[in-house]
């Protein structure tokens, strides 16, 4: 099956080589001609230099992935691409934007009778070879359309990928999936943290999380990926401790709050993100001066 990918970054590049390994045809561009040249080079794929070069080249109906960065780089490739395709094309969206775009991005490539199909990626660098999650969303028989796509890149044919819903569904849960992953991450990281602080066991937090890989409970892949990090540096000394977000943990918040739905780990791990960007917490400043203050606590002085 062919279709053309615009965006050959990491991941982009990792899904157009595994569908060529899967016998797919993969027209790709890139904004930067250079990265194009060379995965056309490496991998195979047909290069092609601008949009209106990639909806030239591509069989009817044609297929393009977008696998470009959420908010304003989407928003101006799907508007690009719904000039230049024709009915029954089909986009498909597979960055983390947001669900209420998608919905409404599938409304105005309806107007032109180009589908449009979400698809929430999961994965990272190590879909390559594992293969991607993919939380799909679109008109049913579009997504039937485009099976041997998902199923050259799920990890298997009938794993690890579906529809769950129409356009925009498949984005909400990719937002609630990595809220949920905040909150794995954030309760792995406290966990660790109180193991480290007990000095006097001396314990090995890399023997700890292999332990734990194996039959407990909290066996996951993001442990295994913390064992891989505390094998040769326990300490962690070249990292900061410095947590970006990419917005999904938010979203996920947001859309806890209007709908009443409780969820404190999930509000608590994304709050523990922003705390540990702060040098100094002003917050902590100041509780440190009220207990001073009422109780005639010591405090801790700011070095000159």
């Amino acid at each position: 099956m062919q279709l053309g990918i615009i965006g050959l970054g990491k991941m982009g590049a990792n899904m157009a080589r595994r569908l060529l390994k899967a016998g797919h045809s993969v027209v790709g561009y890139n904004r930067s001609p250079g990265t194009t040249k060379a995965l056309a080079a490496e991998a195979g794929l047909e290069p092609v230099f601008s949009l209106a070069e990639l909806a030239e080249t591509l069989e009817a109906p044609r297929v393009a992935w977008s696998m470009v960065p959420a908010g304003d780089a989407t928003e101006s490739t799907v508007d690009a691409l719904c000039g230049l395709l024709s009915e029954g094309d089909v986009i498909i969206d597979g960055g983390n934007s947001n669900f209420r775009d998608s919905m409404r991005r599938a409304e105005r490539a309806k107007q032109q009778g180009i589908h449009f199909v979400d698809a929430g990626v999961s994965g990272g660098i190590w879909g390559l070879e594992e293969g991607y999650s993919m939380m799909i969303g679109g008109e049913k028989d579009v997504v039937e359309r485009l099976k041997p796509i998902f199923q050259a890149l799920a990890p298997g044919p009938d794993k690890g990928w579906g529809r769950v819903g129409p356009s925009g569904a498949g984005h909400y849960v990719k937002m609630v999936h990595n809220g949920v992953e905040y909150g794995l991450m954030e309760a792995y990281a406290e966990g660790f943290e109180i193991l480290k602080a007990r000095e006097d066991f001396d314990l090995d937090l890399h023997q700890i999380s292999e332990v734990w890989r194996y039959g407990s409970v909290v066996r996951s892949w993001l442990l295994d990926l913390i064992a891989n990090a505390l094998e040769d540096d326990q300490e962690l000394s070249s990292i900061e401790g410095y947590v970006v977000d990419s917005g999904e943990g938010r979203w996920t918040v947001f859309e806890a709050i209007d709908m009443a739905v409780p969820a404190p780990a999930i509000a608590q791990a994304l709050f523990q993100r922003f705390r540990s960007r702060q040098d100094q917490s002003y917050a902590a400043k100041l509780l440190a001066a009220m207990r001073h203050q009422f109780g005639g606590h010591a405090v801790r002085k700011a070095e000159d």
